[in-house]
């Protein structure tokens, strides 16, 4: 093992993994290909470079002060159990002296699944050797009539009383995540959003309404909670949150709280949210009065690596390969190379066609990055029109 591991080496495919106890083993069976050269050129790097790049990583984190973490992602099956392979192989390439545990939580079969969400035996095997934990959950709330739910009733699989950082499992890591300086005794979340929800509607009660009444219902404070430097009624004056990402102290406290507070505005709706739609807006609606009522609200200019540099929420790779930086799609590209990797991937025709078969940097051609459409439904609706759309 030492011979063949040393060979990698000296032949530019050794990357430093994760923290785990099958890391000597893995590093032969999954290493990464080298990325392509960060800026406009997608030219293969040099193998020294590529090591250089690993070392410098595992320096930075040596140095954080970050403490260790979890990371939890859910999994099952379908396009999700391929998001989490590259969301996994991404981790390893960029973190990798990751001490915390990669939990992927996969929900089981029951009565709120019409089909098994299962993922495939193949996948979770990959998982592993990349030294992911797959955790089953059962779904009491939610299931296939609300999935976003998973997120919710996931968190029940990480250890308690662990800081943790949840992540969509359609993000990929692009950057050293133990850098970022998290405060987990101040819960926090994703600011990558829009004027989503609530929806003005003709004869709705306005903002701070239908917030209010929220923050009332829990007894949580409402005024506190309020960005003062914007205008009343105006959407970014409340707190709102993408929930792609968010962190906590605990993940147990933290997923009681989320449950509570979903299953509360769900089935017993407050009046001034009547017209108002909760699918999928349900989570996005619970989660801030959640990291509200734990002492936590907007993250600082310290995260903004989260959505930038370290970590991209692509959603669709049709986005990512329309919108992505150079240094994304590398990214991208380089952890989804290697032979076990690609074998699996293929078997998700939209990961075959966009990443492999090249249609990705079709897409890429038809958009100018420094003049990208305002809104991502002009965006959606020009590769749609091109026949390129599919997730």
């Amino acid at each position: 093992m030492e011979a063949a591991i040393e060979l990698a080496r000296l032949k530019g495919r050794f990357v430093p993994h994760l923290a785990h106890p099958m890391s000597l083993h893995l590093t032969a069976s999954f290493a990464v290909a080298p990325a392509g050269l960060r800026g406009d050129s997608c030219a293969p790097e040099p193998p020294q470079y590529r090591r250089s790049k690993q070392q410098h990583l595992t320096e930075r984190s040596r140095m954080a002060h970050t403490k260790p973490f979890n990371i939890m992602i859910v999994g099952q099956s379908g396009r999700l159990q391929y998001e989490a392979l590259i969301f996994a192989a991404s981790l390893r390439a960029y973190v990798p002296d990751f001490a915390g545990r990669l939990v992927v939580a996969e929900p089981q079969p029951g009565p709120l699944w019409p089909r098994d969400p299962r993922m495939s035996g193949d996948v979770k095997n990959a998982l592993a050797e990349l030294g992911a934990e797959v955790r089953p959950f059962e779904s009491v709330h939610f299931g296939h009539s609300y999935p976003y739910g998973n997120k919710i009733e996931g968190l029940q699989v990480l250890p308690a009383a662990e800081p943790f950082v949840f992540f969509d499992t359609d993000t990929l890591i692009t950057g050293d995540l133990m850098q970022v300086p998290f405060d987990f005794d101040r819960p926090t979340a994703s600011m990558n959003r829009g004027p989503t929800w609530p929806v003005e509607e003709l004869y709705w009660p306005g903002y701070t309404a239908v917030w209010k009444s929220l923050y009332d219902r829990f007894a949580l404070d409402f005024q506190s909670s309020l960005d003062l430097g914007q205008p009343d009624e105006y959407w970014e004056r409340y707190l709102y949150f993408n929930a792609g990402w968010f962190c906590g102290a605990d993940p147990a406290v933290f997923g009681q709280r989320f449950t509570k507070y979903a299953l509360s505005i769900r089935d017993d709706t407050p009046p001034e949210l009547v017209i108002q739609p909760l699918d999928p807006w349900l989570d996005q609606v619970a989660l801030p009065l959640v990291i509200h009522g734990l002492g936590g609200g907007r993250p600082g200019p310290e995260m903004n690596g989260l959505d930038g540099t370290v970590t991209c929420h692509y959603r669709a790779l049709p986005l990512l390969y329309a919108r992505g930086t150079d240094d994304q799609i590398a990214a991208l590209e380089e952890v989804t190379a290697p032979n076990k990797i690609k074998k699996l991937l293929k078997q998700y025709d939209p990961m075959k066609r966009m990443i492999y078969q090249k249609r990705g940097h079709k897409v890429r051609d038809m958009f100018d990055r420094s003049a990208l459409p305002r809104h991502e439904k002009a965006l959606r609706n020009k590769i749609k029109a091109a026949g390129f759309w599919m997730r």
